[in-house]
C-alpha cells in the first residue's frame, strides 16, 4: 500500500475516533440532570449568583439512584465553583442565612436511600467570594439499653436527661425474637441510634434560623422504632449550640 494511501486511512481513522469521542462526551454530559436551580446573591456584592443542584442517574430514568450529585455555582465575578456531594436516591438544595451574617448560605441534603432513611448534609458560605464550609451540628450522642419488664431507657449525654419507655405493647414480638424470657432480658442489649434521619432549617425565637434534626432510635430491627429524638441547633460564635431536645415515643 502506498504511503499516501496509508496516510489517508490513518487520517480517516483519527477523524472517526475524534467524532466518536465527542459524541460519547456529549452523551455523558447529557446524562446529568438539573435537580433545582436558584438565583440569589450569596456573596454579598448585591448581584445574583446562579446555584444549581445537579445529579447523574445510574440509568436514563431521572428517578433512579444518583451515582453523582454536585452543586454548581456561577458567581457574579465570572467564576464557577463545583461542590461534590455524596451519592443518593434524591437531593435537595436550600439557600438560607444559617450562620446569621446577613447573607444566605448554601445548604444541601442527600437521602442516601438506606433502610433507615439516613441523610447526608452539606453547608457552606460564599461570602466575599470565599467558600467556607460550615460543618453541620453532630447528631446527639446517647446511651441506650433495654431493661427487664419490657422497658427501654434513653439518656441524652448533652443534657444528662434520661427517658424511660414502656414497651409491653411489643412483648409478644420481643419474646418471639428471643429478646426476653418471662419478662427478663436474655442478655444486655442496647438500642440502635441513627445519625440524622432529617436535618433542615427552622426559624428560632427572635426570627433567626437554626437547624432541626431528627434521629430515630430503634430496637431489635430498623422497623422497630422506639423513639424519635428532635434537636434544635443555633450557629453561635462560630459553633453549634444545642437549643432544645424533645424525645417522642413511637407508637406501634
Amino acid at each position: 500500500m502506498k504511503k499516501e494511501t496509508l496516510l489517508a486511512v490513518f487520517a480517516f481513522f483519527m477523524v472517526s475516533l475524534s467524532a466518536i469521542t465527542v459524541v460519547y462526551a456529549i452523551e455523558e454530559r447529557a446524562k446529568v440532570i438539573t435537580i433545582s436551580k436558584e438565583e440569589e446573591d450569596i456573596t454579598g456584592d448585591g448581584k445574583n449568583e446562579v446555584i444549581q443542584l445537579k445529579g447523574e442517574p445510574y440509568q436514563d430514568d431521572e428517578n433512579s439512584y444518583l451515582k453523582e450529585i454536585f452543586i454548581e455555582i456561577d458567581t457574579s465575578d465570572g467564576k464557577t465553583t463545583t461542590i461534590p456531594l455524596e451519592s443518593g436516591a434524591k437531593a435537595a438544595l436550600q439557600l438560607a442565612d444559617i450562620n446569621h451574617d446577613g447573607i444566605k448560605d448554601v445548604f444541601a441534603t442527600v437521602d442516601t436511600d438506606g433502610s433507615g432513611g439516613i441523610v447526608d448534609t452539606f453547608l457552606c458560605t460564599l461570602k466575599d467570594f470565599e467558600k467556607k464550609d460550615l460543618r453541620v451540628s453532630e447528631p446527639l450522642d446517647m446511651e441506650t439499653h433495654f431493661l427487664d419488664g419490657y422497658k427501654a431507657e434513653i439518656k441524652i449525654n448533652a443534657t444528662g436527661k434520661s427517658y424511660l419507655f414502656d414497651l409491653r405493647d411489643r412483648k409478644d414480638y420481643y419474646k418471639k425474637m428471643g429478646l426476653y424470657r418471662k419478662g427478663k432480658l436474655n442478655e444486655p442489649t442496647e438500642l440502635m441510634v441513627n445519625p440524622f434521619n432529617s436535618l433542615e432549617p427552622i426559624q428560632l425565637d427572635g426570627g433567626k434560623l437554626g437547624l432541626k434534626g431528627i434521629q430515630k432510635v430503634t430496637g431489635i430491627a430498623n422497623a422497630d422504632t422506639i423513639a424519635l429524638v428532635e434537636s434544635i441547633w443555633s450557629y453561635t460564635d462560630g459553633k453549634w449550640k444545642l437549643v432544645k431536645v424533645e424525645v417522642k415515643k413511637e407508637e406501634v
